[in-house]
């Protein structure tokens, strides 16, 4: 026998729909998160800092041991070409080669052999700083060793090698030799000095003094310069090497500011101002890949084209400073 289950109580009465009630508002679907395109500002500020420390790590790298590898490199191509100039008989001897043309700057012209120091450096035309990166120059508006006169060569104190670090190590009466397109010159040093020390007495007429030229004080900053003052030996069975001078359509005058010592070559800025760009827009393209690709990947697509840049840019930053530095 079933029992009957007793049917719910009646609800409330439902009211019916107001006709004039607002439509119940639906909420609209939520929109898919759109990718960033553009780096956001802690990414900008790591650009920045990222090229702050390429320029910065650049110029230190530049102007220590990658110039150190570098100036080696150069010592020996130029040995190398120097050799195969003399040998033809065809080094240059004066401002103008055999065609009567300029000396393009950077031209192995000589061989400088200091036993004493540990010292064997090329020497090549002219002084300012792009040239002085790969060894010692010679004045342009000075005759070159071995001619009459009172020659000039300036090389780096610490920079890309420091060829010259060393001079102040050279005592008076000690010897070395200078090798030209016109033979080998022996030197006897007659003073080393600073600014303030007494100047050695005048090279007599027609004999030939060479000047060494250096930065002094502190190493990359340099507050003044060093002179080795070096006359060709006196000896009258070697009187006459002596080589009248060639003439010197560049004067002193004329010299450029960047080519004296302790100059800086302003013509740097124009090719500074496109690295500059170029690492600018380098720096901004790591920064969007950062955000499109990941981290790890822009990293390594971009740290080599950053360090190549950043390289180039120190290198014309090192133009601008002091060329005996």
């Amino acid at each position: 026998m079933t029992t009957a289950v007793a049917p719910p109580p009646p609800g409330p009465p439902v009211p019916p729909p107001d006709p004039y009630a607002p439509p119940a508002l639906v909420p609209a679907p939520a929109r898919p998160a759109r990718p960033r395109l553009l780096p956001d500002r802690p990414q900008l500020i790591g650009a920045a800092l990222a090229i702050a420390a390429v320029l910065l790590l650049g110029l230190l790298m530049d102007l220590g041991p990658l110039g150190g590898l570098r100036h080696l490199r150069d010592h020996e191509t130029g040995y190398a070409d120097l050799r195969a100039t003399l040998a033809a008989g065809t080094t240059p001897i004066g401002q103008l080669d055999k065609d009567g043309r300029p000396v393009i700057p950077g031209t192995p012209v000589a061989l400088l052999e200091i036993p004493q120091l540990g010292l064997r450096e090329v020497i090549r035309e002219g002084t300012a700083g792009g040239v002085l990166e790969s060894g010692p120059g010679h004045r342009r508006d000075t005759p070159m060793p071995g001619q009459a006169g009172t020659s000039v060569v300036l090389g780096r104190q610490a920079g890309f090698g420091g060829p010259f670090g060393v001079l102040g190590s050279l005592r008076a009466g000690e010897t070395f030799r200078v090798t030209t397109g016109q033979g080998a010159h022996d030197y006897r040093v007659v003073a080393v000095r600073r600014a303030g020390d007494p100047v050695p007495a005048p090279v007599k007429a027609g004999w030939s003094r060479l000047q060494l030229v250096t930065g002094d004080g502190p190493l990359y900053a340099p507050s003044g310069t060093l002179l080795v003052d070096a006359d060709l030996l006196d000896d009258p069975a070697t009187e006459d090497d002596v080589r009248p001078a060639n003439p010197r359509p560049l004067t002193t005058d004329a010299l450029p500011a960047a080519e004296r010592a302790m100059g800086t070559d302003g013509g740097a800025w124009i090719p500074l101002v496109l690295w500059g760009e170029a690492l600018l827009l380098a720096a901004v393209a790591l920064a969007l890949a950062w955000v499109r690709l990941g981290r790890l990947q822009a990293w390594i697509v971009g740290v080599p084209v950053l360090a190549v840049l950043g390289l180039s840019v120190a290198d014309q930053v090192a133009q601008l400073l002091p060329n005996l530095i």
